[in-house]
């Protein structure tokens, strides 16, 4: 890639003239890089978009069960799952609206994994009536769980996660570039501007479904790789630093950026599931917790906290976390995906009474405005409307990687790969254009290295490789 500097005398519209074939091909560029990486996110993105409705599906057979007889107890039924597991510690159980259900016993468990180890959260169901241990499942393998995490790393760690950020990033500068080369200029009909041309043959069926296409989806596209970015590794981390500059400690988020801080925070979560020490040598004998508790007894008293989380007015799904090291309230924690109606209530272990609460509303502007994102981004923050234009997005954008596909086999230069001549009668705004991606290059590391990378490349294939010049249909210097 070459950007131009015009020197002085330079014809002005020479100097627009490069400025658009250098939007051309960073947008070619660009497209094909991405376009494995949009084909892979949009998929996992559809299917997390209705993870509530998938996990429902699923877990149907263990819904509004057939009972003999009355439900047991809460804690029967945590007991229950924990002799089952024995040696997995206890993370909670999830409060559910039937009776009938099956008790959704929570835990989490140190695996043997290369090259290192790895803590993975399981799920116990049990049947309330007969304490029957119906199923015993690892969230890993959850079609909702795989699906958000190949959509976060596909399943390459680090390595992937980068490269899903750096594809993001890229993908940014293919709409904006992508809408510049789509501005009408001189335009007599709104045909293959707001609608395609069905009629026109098939060389201007599929550049109008291309650039329509990319124009509807454009905003909302945006919107989600922006959203996208707290989870990210290199700008996520680098925006959490920056917050905490001047901070007593980094600042804590509701979210994790990276592989890597999922897994500590994995396992923190494992290591604080260890009971709470108590003082009092016989709190495992009359129903209090405490570290004189039997190995793989769990402590009583989840009934009197689901009795007063029934109170408490918390959306769906709600969980129930006993006392733990660190940790001496029970705490009882609203976990939906829609993160504005989040709140975390502890209560007191001995009375069971409210102590303090927290959650959206009270943690910092900034991070009420990337909750308010991330669940947008989810599908959550505004019903089936959210989940359907999310899902309308997706399409969008697989109709984009088909189309451009095609576009480019077709209109391939013979014995080349690079971008096809494009002229524009009048490239007006193209070094703005330009400082635009440039602006998004340093607001965006990944983007910014990468570029100067390619700008590097770009310039020894011009001057050093002539066969590989003209493969990518470049110009000499």
């Amino acid at each position: 890639m070459n950007i131009v500097i015009r020197s002085e005398g330079a014809d002005r519209a020479t100097y627009r003239s490069a400025a658009y074939r250098v939007i051309w091909r960073w947008h070619f560029y660009a497209g094909l890089f991405c376009l494995p990486f949009v084909f892979v996110l949009t998929i996992t993105g559809a299917i997390y978009l209705f993870k509530p409705q998938i996990d429902a599906f699923l877990d149907r057979p263990y819904d509004q069960l057939t009972l003999s007889g009355a439900p047991r107890s809460l804690d029967e039924q945590v007991a229950a799952a924990q002799a089952a597991m024995p040696d997995a510690r206890l993370t909670g159980i999830e409060l559910r609206a039937d009776p009938r259900d099956a008790a959704r016993v929570l835990f989490s468990k140190n695996v043997a994994a290369a090259p290192a180890e790895e803590f993975v959260n399981f799920r116990v169901l049990v049947r309330p009536d007969t304490l029957e241990i119906l199923t015993i499942e690892d969230e890993r393998f959850r079609p909702s769980r795989l699906a958000g995490d190949i959509h976060g790393d596909m399943l390459l760690g680090g390595p992937g996660h980068i490269a899903l950020e750096l594809a993001g990033a890229w993908a940014i500068v293919m709409i904006v570039t992508g809408l510049y080369l789509w501005w009408p200029r001189d335009s007599q009909s709104l045909a293959g501007i707001l609608y395609p041309r069905l009629s026109s043959g098939r060389r201007l069926f599929w550049r109008d479904l291309h650039a329509v296409t990319g124009f509807w989806i454009s905003f909302f596209a945006l919107f989600l790789l922006l959203t996208a970015l707290p989870w990210t590794t290199v700008w996520g981390k680098s925006f959490r630093y920056l917050r905490s500059l001047g901070e007593q400690a980094m600042v804590k988020q509701d979210w994790t950026t990276g592989p890597d801080e999922k897994q500590a925070q994995r396992k923190e979560g494992f290591q604080q599931a260890a009971p709470a020490p108590s003082a009092d040598p016989h709190a495992g004998h009359h129903g209090h917790h405490g570290g004189a508790m039997p190995v793989g007894r769990p402590p009583l008293g989840f009934d009197k906290a689901a009795a007063t989380a029934a109170g408490l007015g918390l959306a769906d799904p709600v969980t129930i976390a006993p006392p733990a090291a660190g940790k001496p309230n029970w705490v009882v924690k609203s976990t939906t995906q829609n993160r504005p109606l989040r709140r975390t209530v502890e209560l007191d272990p001995t009375s069971f009474e409210t102590l303090r609460e927290s959650g959206f509303f009270s943690a910092p502007l900034i991070d009420r405005l990337f909750g308010i994102g991330i669940a947008a981004h989810e599908g959550q923050l505004f019903g089936w409307l959210n989940q359907l234009l999310g899902l309308l997005t997706a399409i969008g954008y697989l109709l984009l990687v088909v189309s451009s596909a095609v576009m480019w086999w077709r209109r391939r230069p013979r014995g080349a790969l690079g971008a096809p001549p494009a002229l524009s009668p009048e490239p007006r705004l193209a070094p703005l254009v330009l400082g635009l991606v440039v602006a998004l290059a340093v607001f965006l590391p990944t983007l910014g290295l990468s570029l100067l990378f390619v700008l590097a490349i770009e310039q020894i294939i011009r001057r050093f490789l002539p066969g590989a010049r003209g493969w990518l249909g470049l110009r000499p210097i």
